[in-house]
């Protein structure tokens, strides 16, 4: 069970997804604005051929700032175990130690875009398989003198079982209009045995969709009136009470947001960065 007692509450973090969407300049910009306002970690999607490919870009924003970076998430099917492994040890040693390895087995519709690429359909058992063999290869790549560390993005019980096994952090799939009582139960069922952290994707802040952290149809209203965890309100005081909430009567402690709404949540990071 997640467990919420106040020796288990961890400190709060906060990451932002900020893919490559806009022209260099003003990418670099909104990192270094990033920085100064209290988010540990830049985040990059794992989207061919919508934006650039996720390490590149890490290894950029890591020289743009002193913030952690990672993938949110790599998606398993879309290159061979050890390639990822291989990258993803290797943004840990170049960025000395500010990398953490996002991983699931691909966003909705993957079956499509394995096709588009011209990579062979993987069945939904295989892409958790893959997972394993990422992690198993990136164990190995870092020898004893190194751990880098691994969040996975996991749905179904044979993910979370993984998940209580080998992660670091693990953040839940969920339907985005799933209701508050039920994502807590969701969470109450995961065996934390290891006492790993619990993230939270949330891709709606008051009126804002983030891009790439959920679909095109996505409803706002809708997700807020279901009083579902995709949403934060964008009122400062109002989040920074509902993050404080959802940490202590679910466990969740590291909160994901999209670049739109960063600015919107600066002040609520930097006053809770830390606690």
């Amino acid at each position: 069970m997640a467990g919420t007692s106040a020796r288990e509450i961890r400190p709060l973090r906060f990451g932002v997804v900020a893919p490559v969407t806009t022209d260099l300049p003003a990418w670099r910009d909104q990192l270094r604005v990033l920085a100064d306002s209290g988010y540990s970690t830049i985040l990059m999607p794992d989207v061919p051929q919508w934006q650039p490919a996720p390490g590149p870009a890490l290894a950029v924003a890591a020289t743009i700032t002193g913030l952690r970076v990672g993938t949110w998430v790599y998606a398993s099917p879309v290159r061979p175990a050890w390639i990822t492994a291989w990258e993803a040890h290797s943004l840990s040693v170049l960025t000395e130690g500010r990398f953490e390895m996002g991983i699931g087995t691909g966003r909705p519709g993957i079956a499509d875009q394995l096709r588009e690429l011209g990579l062979p359909a993987t069945p939904a058992g295989r892409r958790l398989s893959q997972v394993r063999e990422v992690v198993a290869a990136l164990r190995d790549l870092d020898g004893p003198d190194r751990h880098t560390p691994v969040v996975m993005a996991v749905g179904g019980p044979k993910a979370q079982a993984l998940a209580a096994e080998v992660a670091d952090t693990v953040t839940f799939v969920m339907p985005q209009i799933e209701t508050r009582a039920e994502t807590q139960q969701r969470v109450e069922q995961f065996e934390n045995r290891r006492g790993v952290e619990l993230a939270l994707h949330v891709p709606v802040v008051g009126d804002s969709v983030a891009a790439f952290m959920a679909g095109p149809d996505t409803d706002a209203a809708a997700v807020r009136a279901a009083d579902s965890l995709a949403f934060l309100p964008s009122d400062p005081s109002a989040a920074a009470e509902e993050i404080q909430r959802r940490r202590e009567e679910i466990g969740f402690s590291y909160f994901v947001v999209g670049a739109e709404a960063a600015g919107a949540l600066a002040p609520v990071v930097a006053e809770l960065a830390g606690r």
